[in-house]
């Protein structure tokens, strides 16, 4: 069924922001005390919160200042703004909902700051100016649906009229909550941590507009 719009995740989904965040985020941890692999990093942390990163790390062991937040931010948001790239097939995609009239809009967990940084970089600003919408600014993150309900909302899109695109299966929890269908993008994500909160598992984003019915 071909959905009337379309909410995607930012960071795996659009950008390819999280090997950059992950490897400043390992790196950063085992300054502090606590020496994760990547893939550890990725299984625990992809698709949460930086305030869940600290929370968990500190019960591991690290041994994080109170100002951590701002100082791991700070860090990210240097490097993406050198390196980060959008996801091959992105941009084609936008332009096929575009012709096909299907609106589209970004829920993430990240703060909007991060994603000004990200979508800028990633030649997206412009085209999502005003459809970007920040889990920080509800009252729940993911994989509480409140940041999708709350972007559906602001299109005067029912749940029903819409499909979540997202990477990680807490995002996936969280449209599936909703009461939105969702497709999940399993490039970096294995497909059967996503399948059981997905109505689709795609590996390659060139080919959601077949699957979209666009």
């Amino acid at each position: 069924m071909r959905p009337d719009y379309v909410l995607f995740d930012c960071d795996g989904v659009l950008v390819n922001s999280e090997p950059i965040t992950n490897k400043i985020i390992r790196d950063n941890l085992a300054a502090h005390g606590l020496d994760l692999r990547l893939d550890q990093i990725f299984d625990m942390f992809v698709g949460g919160t930086m305030q869940g990163v600290m929370t968990r790390g500190r019960e591991m062991g690290a041994a994080l200042p109170d100002d951590w937040l701002d100082t791991i931010y700070a860090q990210i948001f240097l490097a993406l703004g050198k390196d980060c790239q959008v996801i091959p097939g992105v941009p084609g995609l936008l332009d096929q909902l575009d012709r096909a009239g299907i609106g589209y809009a970004v829920g993430s967990n990240g703060p909007m700051a991060k994603m000004d940084v990200t979508l800028r970089t990633c030649g997206l600003a412009d085209r999502l100016k005003g459809r970007v919408f920040s889990a920080q600014d509800c009252a729940t993150s993911k994989p509480a649906p409140d940041v999708y309900l709350k972007a559906a909302e602001s299109a005067g899109m029912a749940p029903a009229q819409c499909v979540v695109i997202e990477d990680s299966a807490s995002g996936a929890r969280a449209g599936q909550a909703a009461g939105m269908r969702c497709f999940g993008y399993a490039a970096d994500t294995k497909p059967e941590k996503l399948a059981p909160y997905c109505d689709v598992v795609f590996a390659e984003m060139r080919d959601l507009p077949s699957l979209l019915g666009v």
